[in-house]
């Protein structure tokens, strides 16, 4: 038996998939949580080694047979996050992630330092919004003192455990272009935006090397291999950002197909052959792993918002779904504005979670659950609306993410998007896709060849499919506008100054 491994480094956990091409199968898929620290400043930080030691009890759970089977091994990893290192290798701080809202003040100074909001978008495709790469190394310099002056290396989440297990430090443009200094059309840093970060620093010297074109990186070192029960000198992928590794999970490689993600932050993805760049600034304009394209849209909140209310409620997860079974369509007028970590789209960093409606009749678990599950899903048709309006065209979803496990979330989403919503067998879109990129690499899978490749990989579970309700898509678009409207009341409590 061979296998290829494919791990994905989330916010609430690190999963490691085996995965045997020959036969089509996935002979094992572990997972350990993460502890996430988080504050009122929002902060919302990790610990490298924690990741480490996720990584290390993961592979401990597995059969030494199955771990002896792994011929090359993929990354996946939660985007925007700054790993800094020293010279050493050393991890400096801990790690803020793509849910940090603190570096607010940051991402508009340096956006102003770069000319505005709308200058940023023109050169290099994107604003500098709170959880990008960009405000983080700011804040950093004005606070981290002599630990800033030791930075030696600047790393993305993925890159870090690349970066452990090859000793190679470098750097994919697909989760590259989640930092805010990549210019997207030309696949290369932007001096300028680094400059306007930090002006009295080089930071070209800081940055790893970038990879362009995905392949091998290294192989895995002796050490981690002793201590793991792989094989020491296999392959390692270049792997990428969670996203752009979902995409090939689900098969989103080429013009036409959408992917919409339901973890704890929320997105929307669709491939294109060229850069599609928001005048607006709210659907991300970043790269894919396989050579084009990857217009997204991410909600800050998603799953975390059906987490959050069932831990204020009580109520169990094998419970959830029978809960909001009971709850009409509409959760009988109830709106949640679910912005638990803040908001990125809309940007509003600062905002906090609102539920409107509430009254004797219908304050019940049932419809804050159902409440809570509309509103992301709301927040996420916005997104796909947008990209509609960019001229990005889909025939339908591929649904992914912890939440496509509830059928009524499934319908949901189909019923409020409108839209035919697929789930694949192959449920573990981002690790999954990891895995597929490290098999691609060992049979020497051109990018012509990996829409076919990844389709050959994967299967529909037609059982689990949907499609949308005419009659509640109706009753959604009503819905919908007393969502917009409820957002709109709530925006000038919450709205930063555009710069």
């Amino acid at each position: 038996m061979q296998t290829v491994l494919g791990l994905d480094l989330g916010t609430q956990s690190l999963k490691a998939l085996f995965y045997d091409g020959s036969t089509r199968k996935v002979i094992a898929c572990e997972s350990a949580a993460l502890d996430l620290f988080q504050d009122e400043s929002g902060a919302a930080e990790q610990q490298a080694q924690w990741w480490l030691d996720a990584l290390h009890h993961v592979l401990a759970n597995v059969d030494p047979a199955t771990l002896a089977s792994v011929a090359a091994i993929g990354v996946s990893g939660q985007q925007h996050g700054f790993v800094a290192l020293g010279k050493n290798g050393e991890v400096l701080a801990p790690v803020k992630l793509w849910c940090d809202t603190s570096t607010v003040a940051q991402c508009n100074d340096i956006m102003a330092a770069y000319g505005g909001m709308q200058r940023c978008i023109d050169d290099v495709g994107n604003p500098i919004l709170a959880g990008y790469t960009a405000g983080k190394i700011r804040r950093f310099a004005k606070q981290g003192g002599p630990l800033y002056e030791q930075l030696d290396c600047i790393l993305l989440p993925h890159d870090y455990l690349n970066f452990y297990l090859t000793g190679e430090r470098c750097m994919e443009a697909g989760d590259a272009s989640g930092t805010g200094f990549l210019d997207i059309r030309e696949r290369r840093w932007s001096d300028r935006m680094l400059h306007a970060i930090d002006p009295q620093r080089d930071l070209t010297e800081c940055l790893p090397q970038l990879r362009v074109d995905p392949g091998v990186i290294g192989s895995l070192r002796s050490d981690v291999a002793e201590l793991t029960g792989l094989p020491a000198g296999i392959p390692v992928s270049t792997g990428g950002g969670d996203n752009m590794m979902g995409a090939i999970g689900t098969g989103n490689l080429s013009p036409g197909r959408v992917t919409m993600s339901m973890g704890t932050s929320g997105t929307v993805y669709a491939y294109s052959d060229k850069p599609v760049i928001d005048p607006k600034g709210e659907i991300a304009a970043f790269c894919s792993s396989t050579g084009g394209w990857l217009p997204l849209m991410c909600t800050m909140n998603c799953t975390v918002t059906t987490e959050q209310t069932r831990n204020l409620l009580g109520t169990e997860l094998s419970d959830f779904e029978r809960q909001v079974s009971r709850s009409p369509m509409g959760a009988e007028g109830l709106i949640s504005l679910p912005f638990y970590n803040g908001e990125r789209t809309p940007n509003l960093p600062r905002a906090k979670a609102c539920v409107m409606g509430l009254d004797p009749h219908n304050a019940r678990p049932e419809n804050l659950l159902r409440s809570a599950l509309e509103g992301a899903t709301f927040a996420l048709r916005y997104g796909l609306q947008r990209m509609r309006e960019l001229d990005i065209d889909d025939s339908g979803v591929v649904l992914t993410g912890g939440g496509s496990a509830s059928a009524t979330w499934r319908q949901a989403v189909a019923d409020i998007c409108n839209t035919p919503v697929t789930i694949l067998h192959q449920d573990e879109g981002a690790a999954f896709g990891a895995a597929l990129q490290a098999l691609a690499v060992l049979e020497s899978c051109s990018l012509d060849e990996m829409q076919q490749f990844a389709d050959d990989h994967l299967s529909k579970n037609r059982e689990m499919c949907c499609e949308p309700n005419t009659t509640a898509v109706n009753f959604y678009d009503d819905v919908y506008q007393r969502y917009l409207q409820s957002l709109a009341a709530i925006t000038p409590l919450y709205a930063q100054p555009v710069q």
